[in-house]
C-alpha cells in the first residue's frame, strides 16, 4: 500500500513539474492591461478559495485510508459511530463561508468588469474600433480614421479602446487574452468591449468560439505602441489602394482560411450598422442603395 501511494505522489509531482518546464505561454496569467490583470487576480483568488476545500479533502482521503487499513490493528474500531458535531460544523461552516466570499466577489466583479462599462480616469479620448466576425477572419473598421483592416489592429498604449462587435453569419467570440476577456459576436446584434493596454507590445487576438473549418486559424495581430506609432500606422493604411465598399465587402464575406493582413484606405460610411441591419433589410446591401440613402 505504501509503495502505491509513493508511486501516485511521484507521478503527480512529475506532472506538476512538467507543466512548468514545458515552455507553454500562459497568456491569461501574463496580463498587459488593467482589465486582464483584474480578471487574473479574480481567477487566482477564486481558485485558491476553492482549493481550501479540495486540498484538505484529498489529503484526508489518503490519511483515513492509511489509518484504517486492514493491517493496522491499533486503529480504534467503533461500529456504532454515526455522528460528530465537530465534523458537521467543519463540513458545513467552511463551504458556506467560501460560498459567501465567492458570491460577494462575483457580484462586485460583475459590475466592475462589465465589458459594456466605459473606462474612466484616462486623459486620452477613447478610440472606437468596429469588429465584424467573418468566416474565418476578422474585419476591423476605424470609423473616426476612415480606414479598415483584416486580421490586424493597432492602438496606442494607455488609451481606452471601445470595441463594437458583431458577426456576419455564425456566432463567434472575440478575445484578446492578455488585455481582456471574451465577448460574443452575433449576427444582427452589437456587443461591446472596453479595454486598455498598460504596456506596449505585440499581442494575439483570437476567436474563442468554434465556428467551422477555419476556426483554428481565426486569429489576429494586436500592436500597441506610442501615439506616434499609431499615427504612422494609420498613414500606412491610408496609402493602400483598397477601398472597402459593399462590393468589396461582399467579396470579403466569402469563407476563406488563413486570410493575410489586408488594409483598406477608405470605408463606406455606416458599413458596420448596415451589416447589423442586413438581416432586416428588404433589399440586399449594394453601393447603389447606399448612395441613394446618402442623398435622402
Amino acid at each position: 500500500m505504501l509503495s502505491q501511494i509513493r508511486r501516485v505522489l511521484f507521478s503527480a509531482f512529475m506532472l506538476f513539474m512538467a507543466m512548468f518546464l514545458s515552455g507553454c505561454h500562459y497568456a491569461l496569467l501574463q496580463p498587459k492591461g488593467i482589465i486582464a490583470a483584474d480578471e487574473k487576480n479574480l481567477l487566482i483568488l477564486a481558485t485558491g478559495l476553492m482549493l481550501l476545500v479540495v486540498v484538505p479533502v484529498i489529503a484526508l482521503t489518503y490519511v483515513v485510508a492509511w489509518r484504517y487499513r486492514e493491517s493496522n490493528q491499533t486503529a480504534h474500531y467503533d461500529p456504532e459511530w454515526s455522528h460528530s458535531n465537530l465534523i458537521e460544523v467543519v463540513c458545513w461552516s467552511i463551504p458556506c463561508i467560501i460560498i459567501l466570499i465567492l458570491g460577494t466577489m462575483t457580484w462586485r466583479s460583475t459590475h466592475t468588469l462589465d465589458p459594456y462599462r466605459p473606462l474612466t480616469g484616462y486623459a486620452a479620448k477613447p478610440i472606437t474600433i468596429e469588429a465584424i466576425a467573418l468566416d474565418w477572419k476578422w474585419l476591423f473598421i476605424y470609423p473616426e480614421q476612415g480606414i479598415a483592416t483584416v486580421n490586424e489592429i493597432n492602438f496606442p498604449v494607455g488609451v481606452p479602446v471601445d470595441f463594437k462587435i458583431t458577426a456576419e453569419g455564425a456566432m463567434n467570440s472575440f478575445m484578446i487574452p492578455q488585455l481582456a476577456g471574451q465577448i460574443y459576436a452575433m449576427a444582427g446584434m452589437r456587443t461591446q468591449l472596453h479595454l486598455v493596454a498598460d504596456q506596449p507590445g505585440d499581442f494575439t487576438g483570437m476567436s474563442a468560439n468554434f465556428s467551422g473549418n477555419g476556426f483554428s486559424d481565426m486569429s489576429f495581430a494586436v500592436h500597441v505602441g506610442s501615439a506616434t506609432d499609431f499615427n504612422t500606422w494609420v498613414s500606412t493604411v491610408k496609402k493602400s489602394s483598397n477601398v472597402l465598399n459593399f462590393s468589396q465587402y461582399a467579396h470579403l464575406v466569402q469563407p476563406s482560411e488563413k486570410q493575410p493582413v489586408t488594409y483598406f484606405s477608405k470605408v463606406t460610411p455606416e458599413l458596420f450598422d448596415d451589416v447589423i441591419m442586413k438581416s432586416m433589410m428588404p433589399t440586399p446591401m449594394t453601393d447603389n442603395n447606399n448612395a441613394m440613402q446618402t442623398q435622402m
